[in-house]
């Protein structure tokens, strides 16, 4: 099983959910259907939790977890009933972590993107089980046999683009071509793309379970051959436009993050090196979205409340396939199964360079909790996301009974 490790070590550590993040592994016959019912609303055991609680469960992502900042926000029925921040937004200043500041959320910009899929499905513009040759013609090797689910779904066996060799950053050294050079570098999805299918597949198409970031950068190229548009401006329209999301932005290859926020860093034998500014378009459609955590627990809200997609889409977006994930998670399409120990939500984590996002809620659409952290501390990385996933539990489930 390959543990995906903290900080900017690999881009594709980051681009999973940020540090010390879901432990993944290919799997075999992932082709069936997986689901179990959570709890509603109200009904979920945490739902009295203090929020005295939740921040103690916030400040172990600073504590234990190693993390410089740290935010989190719980929502139910569409008002917030927690919001909380821990530890020091700007190493340099002092500064504490902003309320409700903007990050770089990573890969929960493949939910913003399969949502806008899913519409054009419901349009009758794109097919879940049409090949993907179909829509990109001559792009992908074998592309006849490999279908637009098992793209979305990390079934098809492409090789994630970010494990190339050219992405790691495993030395000191590395690191620092990173900050000075590489991170300012503009890369075309043709490009990333190109990297990705130059290497073997993981399995054939529909026999195994490998996240890739390759993945979604097709998808992004999908969506610019059917609409005609950028994917950008289409997960623009449809999503970020009409949900009010007014923290949420798709940078490109803009390196700053508008409004307050907390700062990233990369840690460094001779102090903390800020990676805040960086051009997104080494992530592209797999995970260059910024947003805030209201913003996403407001889309989170939406999407699995019905607002954003018909049922009959929505079913298909939760319908999922076994991802040998630690802690115990299946995958829909850009959307994640998280298993509580109460009951099960939906969300992504998320992440990039000097930034980690887990966005989960309720199937109902009712409880939502959004929860950042800037990883830092090498030496407690391996802690941050049990931490972060505990208060994911804390908020779901209440606290552990004795």
């Amino acid at each position: 099983m390959k543990q995906y490790r903290t900080g900017a070590r690999r881009l594709a550590a980051a681009l999973l959910a940020g540090a010390s993040v879901f432990v993944l592994a290919p799997t075999a016959g992932a082709a069936g259907a997986t689901g179990a019912a959570g709890f509603a609303g109200p009904s979920w055991p945490g739902a009295k939790v203090r929020p005295e609680r939740l921040q103690q469960g916030l400040d172990a992502l600073t504590g234990e977890g190693g993390a410089s900042a740290a935010a989190g926000e719980l929502r139910q029925d569409g008002r917030v009933v927690w919001r909380g921040t821990s530890g020091v937004g700007d190493l340099a200043t002092g500064e504490p972590a902003p309320v409700d500041g903007a990050f770089r959320a990573g890969s929960i910009t493949k939910t913003f993107l399969a949502t806008v899929v899913l519409q054009l499905v419901g349009e009758g513009r794109v097919g879940l089980d049409e090949p993907i040759e179909r829509y990109l013609p001559g792009v992908v090797p074998n592309g006849s046999a490999i279908t637009v689910r098992q793209v979305m779904n990390h079934t098809a066996g492409l090789y994630d683009y970010t494990q190339d060799p050219r992405f790691a950053y495993d030395t000191e050294a590395d690191q620092r071509r990173l900050l000075d050079q590489d991170r300012w570098r503009t890369w075309s999805a043709s490009e990333l793309i190109a990297i990705g299918l130059s290497h073997p597949p993981y399995f054939p198409p529909g026999q195994g379970w490998q996240y890739s970031n390759t993945d979604y950068l097709l998808i992004g190229e999908l969506v610019d051959e059917v609409t005609g548009h950028d994917w950008r401006s289409e997960v623009r329209r449809r999503v970020i436009r009409p949900l009010g999301l007014h923290r949420t932005s798709l940078p490109g290859t803009a390196t700053g993050i508008p409004g307050p926020h907390s700062h990233g860093y990369l840690q460094l034998s001779d102090g903390p090196a800020d990676v805040t500014e960086f051009n997104t378009s080494v992530a592209g459609a797999s995970g260059e979205l910024i947003s805030s955590n209201d913003d996403l627990a407001r889309f989170d809200a939406a999407l699995l409340g019905g607002r954003l997609l018909a049922p009959a889409q929505l079913a298909q977006m939760t319908t999922t396939v076994p991802a040998d994930v630690q802690p115990p998670t299946d995958y829909g399409l850009g959307l994640m199964e998280l298993k509580l120990s109460c009951g099960n939500v939906w969300g992504h984590p998320g992440g990039i360079y000097g930034y980690t996002t887990y966005l989960f809620g309720d199937r109902a659409g009712r409880r939502q909790v959004s929860v950042s952290a800037n990883p830092y501390d090498q030496a407690k990385g391996a802690a941050l996301t049990p931490a972060a996933v505990a208060l994911v539990d804390l908020a779901f489930c209440g606290p552990a009974r004795s």
